[in-house]
């Protein structure tokens, strides 16, 4: 059956098609695919896979045509990021107001 594997990496975008048996995980999709090869600085790390945008466990049982994502790790927290936003938004109207 075939499936995608595709990764979002800072400066393109990297997919690949494969052949792999039913019953096959997205785990050992991943394993048989050229991505260890085409970015080794992401093997020493676990990375979040989803299928169609909807996170998985890398257990997962995969089927025809699935598509697995990989996810590359924050490099910030989304929440703290926000926070920051809305504190700069607030000083930002202190300051105008007098």
């Amino acid at each position: 059956m075939q499936v995608s594997i595709v990764f979002a990496a800072a400066t393109r975008l990297w997919r690949q098609t494969l052949d792999v048996p039913a019953g096959s995980t997205a785990a050992q999709a991943v394993a048989d695919s050229d991505f260890a090869l085409e970015f080794p600085e992401y093997t020493d790390q676990p990375l979040t896979m989803a299928i169609y945008g909807e996170r998985c466990d890398p257990q997962r049982v995969l089927h025809e045509h699935d598509r697995v994502e990989l996810c590359r790790p924050l490099v910030f927290d989304p929440l703290e990021s926000r926070r920051r936003r809305v504190a700069h938004r607030a000083g930002k109207h202190k300051s105008g107001a007098g």
